[in-house]
């Protein structure tokens, strides 16, 4: 059986008989005013984060989710448009699909301004995403790609690409590891499917996006996910699993490489009101500034004495100078 069988059979079982343990996550369960979610929806989540933010859904976007789960982002995103089909959901397995329609039905009990239709489910894969080219506002997936294996994860992150318009993003949330781990461990098909063993390092998963064309590249949260410990797992070493949030922009890929923000900040002060690289990046006085590493690094350059650089906080909420 190959690691995907592995993972459509987990997930078929966790549709016909939920499982709250499946995934965990740090992230509260957001409720924005005037939206319920039903019960089996949180007990479905199998997610390891949260995809959906609204300063990416404003004026009734087209969205995309690749891996329906019990439909709890999908109604989320579905607040943000209320339109017919202004939401799509693909998965490859039939049972987590037809879970997610009865699940909309109860959501629609619950919460007077949804109706079904504004979700449109399709059953097809995230490496054959049915889905035009240039469509899609903003797509997401939670606890998706980190289960793919290299080849397979190249695929999914270009289809991605090519369904986003100009300027649309993908956003992300996906366990992700800084420590080695062996083969007993990678090549378990159960352990990839549960969301641990395919983890990639932070830097290996960007440069895969980057890769693919995505210009820029927010990080927007780094949390504590999962404990891989030689009691209960094929290691010798403990191996700490973190998720991280992410958002990837298919902007134009810069001629010098692509912004990638992992939470770093500038802060000038010295005796001017401001610092001017001449390179299109001004620093007010004793303001701090978000900067991308490229920018950062090139900054670090100049040698000025009075700027100050934070290291990465894997937290960036947008703004900045580059």
């Amino acid at each position: 059986m190959s690691y995907l069988n592995a993972t459509n059979e987990l997930y078929k079982e966790a549709a016909l008989n939920p499982d709250v343990g499946l995934c965990c996550t740090t992230n509260p369960i957001w409720e924005l005013p005037g939206l319920k979610i039903p019960r089996i929806m949180q007990e479905m989540n199998y997610g390891c984060g949260s995809t959906v933010h609204a300063r990416d859904l404003t004026n009734n976007p087209k969205m995309l989710y690749v891996g329906v789960g019990g439909g709890m982002e999908l109604l989320q995103f579905a607040y943000f448009n209320r339109e017919k089909a202004g939401v799509v959901g693909i998965d490859v397995v039939d049972e987590m699909l037809e879970a997610s329609r009865k699940n909309f039905i109860e959501a629609e009990a619950q919460n007077p301004w949804f109706k079904s239709e504004f979700v449109e489910l399709k059953k097809g894969d995230a490496m054959h995403l049915p889905i035009d080219d240039n469509s899609i506002d903003v797509a997401a997936q939670n606890c998706l790609f980190n289960i793919f294996k290299a080849e397979d994860l190249k695929k999914a992150i270009t289809e991605m690409y090519r369904v986003l318009k100009p300027h649309g993003r993908l956003v992300m949330s996906d366990p992700t590891c800084e420590q080695p781990m062996n083969e007993e461990l990678r090549n378990d098909d159960r352990l990839r499917a549960l969301c641990l063993s395919g983890s990639l390092p932070i830097a290996e998963y960007v440069k895969m996006l980057t890769d693919a064309g995505f210009g820029t590249i927010e990080i927007r949260a780094r949390k504590p996910y999962r404990i891989l410990d030689p009691k209960n797992y094929p290691t010798n070493e403990l191996i700490y699993i973190e998720s991280i949030e992410i958002a990837a922009i298919k902007d134009p890929m810069p001629s010098d490489g692509p912004c990638v923000f992992t939470g770093k900040a500038a802060i000038y002060y010295g005796k001017d009101d401001y610092f001017d690289d001449k390179a299109g990046h001004i620093l007010l006085k004793n303001q701090p500034i978000a900067i991308c590493d490229k920018t950062a690094d090139q900054l670090k350059k100049l040698n000025i004495d009075d700027i100050y650089f934070s290291e990465s906080t894997y937290h960036y909420d947008g703004g900045g100078c580059c």
